[in-house]
This record gives C-alpha cells, structure tokens and sequence, in this order.
C-alpha cells in the first residue's frame, strides 16, 4: 500500500474517505483521486481555468485532484470539484453561472461518479 506523503489531516481525512467510497461503491474514480492526492505537494496538480475552458463542454462536472488556479478565463457554466481554489479561479467560475465543490460535496452528491471527468 502507498504510503501518505502528506502532513495535512483535511487532506489525509479525504484521501481515507475516497479510499472508503471507493470500496463501497465499486468506483474507480474515487481511488484514482486518492492516488493522485496522496502524492507529495511538490507533484501535486495545479489546473488553469483556460485548460478547464479547453478541454470541457457546458454542464460538465470535472474534478480536480489539486488546486483551480484563475489564469484564462470560463466562458460556459461548469461544476468544478477541487481540493483548493484560487479566489480568482472561484470567481470566475461563478461568473460564468457554473458551481465550485469541494471533492467531499462531490463524493456525498455522486457516490457513484458517474459522468465526472478527472481533469489534471
């Protein structure tokens, strides 16, 4: 079992409920996430609001195992789960009439995340 490089207990608490909801749900999107946040904060990923606007259509539901910085802008409504946001990237997101959760909202609203991309 991989071994948690991080000192933060928010992070360390959500990575064990991913791994959770994982198991109960057959889902593999949820340990796929907790991999990719129990790595190092130095290889963490840190996605821009122009890669969200690139690669995402209107109405999507994208997650994103790191922090939404604001560089670009949103130009079409997008629920967008993260660890962190930018206030920035929080803005600009709610301008564009779309929704900033956190991964744990994300968890509760769709357990079975189903039509979620991974975006990072």
């Amino acid at each position: 079992m991989k071994k948690i490089k991080t000192v933060n207990p928010e992070l360390i608490g959500l990575i064990r409920d991913l791994k959770k909801q994982s198991q109960e749900n057959q889902t593999d999107l949820w340990r796929c996430l907790s991999k990719h946040l129990s790595n190092s904060k130095r290889s963490r990923i840190a996605v821009n609001l122009s890669r969200l606007n690139r690669y995402t259509k209107e109405g999507e539901t994208v997650v994103v195992p790191g922090k939404v910085l604001g560089a670009g802008n949103a130009k079409h409504p997008l629920t967008v789960a993260a660890f962190a946001f930018s206030e920035r990237a929080k803005s600009k997101i709610q301008n564009a009439k779309g929704n900033c959760l956190s991964i744990r909202d994300l968890m509760k609203n769709n357990p079975s995340g189903k039509n979620v991309k991974i975006l990072g």
